[in-house]
C-alpha cells in the first residue's frame, strides 16, 4: 500500500496522538492523484531550504506544495543506507550552523531532531613523532581551554599562549557579523540614484546590519579586514609558529573551496567555519542521531504536521511564466501545477538557466549568472566498517572502545599547509591528489543508531579531485583508484582500516552534480568567494531572493547567506515571498 504524506495529514487531524510518528524517521512515496492542480506556493527541491521555505509559509498561512525529483527529501542533508545496515549522511555531515531561531520556530526538537554534541572538535595525528621533544603523536583540540593549552605546547609554548588569544578575536569578530547572517544583504539596485524613495527606504535595516557589523576595537578592525582579504597562511603565520597547529586550523579555510590557504581571500572560509553554535554553545559541531536527514525530516514533520504537501519521485522540468510572472512549474511527465509564487532550493544555474523558458531573463542578468563559479573540489567516501579505526599515534586501550579523538573531525596528511597547498596544485593541473587532504568523521562514535553493534560509519570529506580529469574521466576504475589511494594513507595512520571495510559509497564532484543536483558538484550551490557573497550571492541584481520575474524566488544555498547556513536562505525567501503574496 502506498501511503502519502496528504493521507498522513489528514490521519493526524482525526487523531491527533498519532504525532508522535513525526519524533521517528520516515519515508514517504506519494502517489500522483494527491497532487491539486493549484497552490499558493510551490517549492522546488525538498532540501533542508526548500523545506524550511515550505514549513514558514505553511505557518504563515499558505497552501504549499513541495516537489523533489528524488526518491528521498533532504538535498544534501539526507541519510541512505547504502551498506545494508549502516545509515550515511551521504552530503552533509555534521551539524553546526543551523540557526537557533529556526530551530525554535519550527520547534524542530518536537519534531524529532536530536543533536549529539561533539568534543573534542579536532584531532589531527602524526604519521612520524614531533614536536618540542620529538614525541608528540597528535594534536587534540576542543572546548576545554586548558586542554588546548596543554596540546599545543607540545609543539610551541609560543603558539599556546597565542591561541588563547586567537580564539577571543575570532569570537569577537563573529559576534560582530553573526547577525549579517540573520537579516537580507543590502541590496544595491536599491541603493542607487535610479531607485525610488520607497525602494531606498527598505534597504534601511540591512544598512543598520551592515553597519553594526563592523568590529569595534581598532585591532579587530585591521585582522577583519585580514580575513576577507589575505590568504589563511599570511593570517596564520602572524599568530603561529608550529605547523601542526596551522595546518589543522587552514583546513577550515579551504573545505569544500577550490582554493589553497595560499590564495587570497581563504580567510573568510576560515571564519565562515567557526561560526557556529548547537545547544547555546558558540562554535560547536555535533552529530544528529539518524543522521544527516534527520534534520530535514523534523523540518518536513513541522511543514507536513501544518497541512504543506512534499512530494517525491516528482521532478520539476520547467518554470511557467506568462506575463513575465511565475504562474506554476511543469513535471516531467508534462503535468502543469499553478501557483502565486515559485521558490526555488535548487542552484542558481539550474533555477534560471535550465528551468526558465530560454530569453526569460534580461541578457545582462543571464551573462552575470553564466559567470558564476561552481568549481568543487571534494570527493565524499562513505564508508561501512566493521572496527573501529585504531590510530597508531593514540592506540585503542580495548577493542572497540571509543576515544575522545573518534568522536573528533580527525585531519589526515595535515601535518604542514604545505601538504595542503600541493594538492591544490595537482587538482589545477587536472589531476586527483595523490596525497589528499581527508577530514574523516565517525558519527557512530556517538550516535548508535545508523550502525550494527561493533560497527560503524566513517565518512570522508577529501579533496582536491577536479570536475574534469586532464587525461581520463571519472568512471568505476577511476573512483576505485582514487579511493584507493585515500585509504593508504588512512591505512599509514590506521593500520588495519583496510581490512575493516565492509563497503563503500564514492562521490566525486560529477557524481555529486548528477545525484544532489549540485551543480558542478559545489556544495554551497556556487563558491563561496568574495566576489560571491553578501550583496553579489548569487549575483549583485538577484541577491535580495528575488527575481526579474516576478512570483520567482531563490531559497536555496545559492542565496546570502550562502551555503553551510542552514536554513537561513529559505527562511527568508519565504518572508520576502509572504510579503508579496498579502
Amino acid at each position: 500500500m502506498t501511503i502519502s504524506l496528504n493521507m498522513i495529514v489528514n490521519f493526524r487531524k482525526l487523531f491527533p496522538s498519532f504525532r508522535k510518528i513525526s519524533q521517528c524517521s520516515r519515508t514517504f512515496s506519494n502517489v500522483k492523484n494527491d497532487l491539486k492542480t493549484e497552490y499558493d506556493a510551490i517549492v522546488v527541491g525538498a532540501g533542508h531550504n526548500g523545506l524550511v521555505t515550505a514549513a514558514y509559509l505553511q505557518k504563515s498561512g499558505k497552501n504549499v506544495c513541495v516537489l523533489e525529483r528524488r526518491h528521498v527529501i533532504g538535498g544534501a542533508a539526507v541519510t541512505e543506507e547504502i551498506v545494508p545496515g549502516f545509515k550515511f549522511s551521504r552530503a552533509s555531515y555534521v551539524l553546526s550552523l543551523l540557526r537557533p531561531q529556526i530551530i525554535t520556530d519550527l520547534e524542530l526538537k518536537k519534531y524529532g531532531l536530536k543533536v549529539y554534541l561533539r568534543d573534542p572538535n579536532s584531532y589531527t595525528p602524526l604519521i612520524k613523532p614531533g614536536g618540542l621533544d620529538g614525541k608528540a603523536r597528535s594534536l587534540l583540540l576542543g572546548r576545554d581551554g586548558e586542554e588546548n593549552v596543554r596540546q599545543i605546547a607540545q609543539f610551541s609554548k609560543k603558539d599556546a599562549e597565542m591561541f588563547v588569544k586567537y580564539e577571543h578575536m575570532l569570537e569577537r569578530i563573529v559576534a560582530a557579523i553573526e547577525p549579517l547572517l540573520d537579516s537580507n544583504p543590502v541590496y544595491l539596485p536599491h541603493v542607487l540614484a535610479s531607485a525610488t524613495f520607497k525602494e531606498k527606504l527598505s534597504q534601511l535595516p540591512s544598512l543598520k546590519s551592515l553597519l553594526q557589523s563592523v568590529p569595534s576595537e581598532e585591532n579587530d578592525v585591521s585582522a577583519f579586514t585580514e580575513l576577507m582579504t589575505a590568504p589563511t597562511t599570511k593570517i596564520l603565520d602572524k599568530w603561529f609558529e608550529s605547523e601542526p597547529l596551522k595546518a589543522t586550523l587552514a583546513t577550515d579555510s579551504v573545505i569544500g573551496a577550490m582554493i589553497s590557504p595560499k590564495t587570497p581571500g581563504s580567510g573568510y572560509v576560515l571564519l565562515h567555519h567557526v561560526m557556529g553554535e548547537l545547544e547555546g554553545i558558540k562554535g560547536a559541531w555535533g552529530y544528529v542521531e539518524g543522521g544527516m536527514g534527520s534534520v530535514s525530516q523534523a523540518i518536513a514533520n513541522c511543514a507536513t504536521d501544518h497541512g504543506a504537501s512534499v512530494f517525491t519521485n516528482t521532478p520539476v522540468s520547467s518554470i511557467i511564466v506568462e506575463n513575465n510572472e511565475a504562474r506554476g512549474v511543469v513535471l516531467e511527465d508534462g503535468t502543469e501545477i499553478k501557483a502565486k509564487a515559485v521558490l526555488s532550493n535548487a542552484t542558481p544555474k539550474v533555477t534560471f538557466l535550465d528551468l526558465l523558458p530560454q530569453g526569460s531573463l534580461p541578457q545582462d542578468v543571464e551573462l552575470d549568472l553564466r559567470s558564476i563559479s561552481y568549481e568543487s573540489p571534494v570527493t565524499k567516501i562513505n564508508v561501512a566498517v566493521k572496527e573501529l579505526p585504531n590510530f597508531l599515534a593514540d592506540p585503542n586501550k580495548q577493542k572497540g572502545e571509543v576515544m575522545p579523538h573518534h568522536r573528533a573531525t580527525i585531519h589526515l596528511n595535515c601535518e604542514h599547509s604545505d601538504l595542503i597547498h600541493d594538492g591544490y596544485l595537482d587538482a589545477q593541473r587536472g589531476t586527483f591528489s595523490k596525497s589528499p587532504m581527508i577530514e574523516m568523521v565517525i558519527p557512530s562514535s556517538l550516535d548508535p543508531t545508523i550502525a550494527p553493534p561493533g560497527s560503524h560509519v566513517c565518512l570522508l570529506f577529501t579533496q582536491y579531485t577536479p570536475y574534469e580529469l586532464r587525461d581520463g574521466q571519472w568512471d568505476d576504475a577511476t573512483r576505485n583508484l582514487y579511493a584507493d589511494t585515500v585509504f593508504d594513507i588512512i591505512e599509514s595512520y590506521a593500520p588495519g582500516f583496510k581490512d575493516s571495510v565492509v563497503g563503500r559509497d564514492i562521490l566525486t564532484p560529477p557524481d555529486i552534480e548528477k545525484i544532489f543536483g549540485l551543480t558542478g558538484g559545489n556544495i554551497f550551490h556556487g563558491s563561496m568567494s568574495l566576489d560571491q557573497l553578501y550583496t553579489s550571492r548569487p549575483i549583485t541584481k538577484l541577491s535580495n531572493y528575488k527575481c526579474p520575474i516576478k512570483g520567482l524566488y531563490l531559497c536555496g544555498s545559492g542565496a546570502h547567506p550562502g551555503g553551510g547556513v542552514m536554513g537561513v536562505p529559505g527562511r527568508q525567501a519565504a518572508q520576502v515571498a509572504l510579503k508579496d503574496l498579502k
